[in-house]
């Protein structure tokens, strides 16, 4: 019995014989090694064709923005996975990965669709971003990419991004509404809600025609290098048991009736 959906059984990314490693259409050893970056290789193997100057430089830009954050609880739960045993680094690190979900790093994912729908609805049903802030506040909801428990009343990271983006010529239909949706919130909205870097991400990214699909990627690839960095400090400096007494301080016990 089959479960789920079925695609042909076959694979674009790689391959090799004894002699040989290729990976989409390219000579690992002889094209690839020596002659192109990470951040290139990686928009490659995702994407399958090598990255314009612009599309590498702002893959590269964003992932430096959103890699290192502090102790996160991503972090944290990964230093304190980490402490409970040092010879588990790989179980460290996806510990530190499952909790990319949509409050933390899924975000970006999250607001990338909001600009993909914001977008067709502007189109199909003639709304403003002032219609979609509008409504969005009418019906309680969250605007995606908006907001920061710490960075008011700008997310730096945002902003630098965007700045850039003029700097190099992309105003294309995403970045333009990301910018729409700000000034709209900046005058609708009950309190001050800054656009965070969620939402500058995947608004040059989509314009740069980076597949939608990948986008949690990013932050999630980002990171995987913060995690490893705070993993390296553990062993040298080892605070995850620490952590882990100041969260019992921190809660109460409370008998249930």
């Amino acid at each position: 019995m089959k479960i789920g959906k079925h695609g042909r059984s076959v694979t674009s990314i790689s391959t090799a014989d004894p002699d040989s490693i290729t990976v989409r259409g390219h000579d690992l050893a002889s094209t690839l090694m020596g002659h192109i970056g990470f951040t290139e290789y990686f928009f490659l193997l995702t994407t399958g064709a090598k990255p314009t100057e612009d599309q590498r430089f702002f893959l590269d830009l964003l992932l430096v923005a959103i890699a290192e954050h502090g102790l996160v609880p991503t972090n944290q739960v990964a230093r304190m996975t980490y402490a409970a045993d040092p010879d588990f680094l790989q179980g460290a690190v996806a510990a530190g990965l499952l909790g990319c979900g949509k409050v933390i790093l899924g975000t970006t994912e999250v607001a990338g669709r909001f600009l993909v729908e914001s977008l067709r609805r502007i189109e199909t049903e003639g709304l403003s971003a002032d219609d979609i802030v509008s409504r969005a506040q009418e019906a309680g909801q969250r605007l995606p990419g908006f907001g920061h428990p710490l960075h008011k009343p700008v997310d730096p990271r945002a902003q630098r991004i965007l700045q850039l983006a003029a700097e190099r010529g992309l105003t294309g239909p995403h970045v333009g509404l990301a910018r729409a949706l700000e000034e709209s919130v900046n005058r609708i909205w009950r309190k001050p809600l800054p656009m965070n870097v969620s939402m500058a991400i995947p608004a040059v990214l989509l314009d740069l025609d980076f597949p939608p699909s990948v986008l949690k990627g990013i932050p999630i690839l980002a990171r995987t290098a913060s995690l490893l960095a705070h993993l390296a400090e553990e062993t040298e400096t080892p605070i995850g048991f620490v952590l882990a007494h100041h969260a019992e301080e921190a809660i109460t016990y409370e008998a249930t009736s």
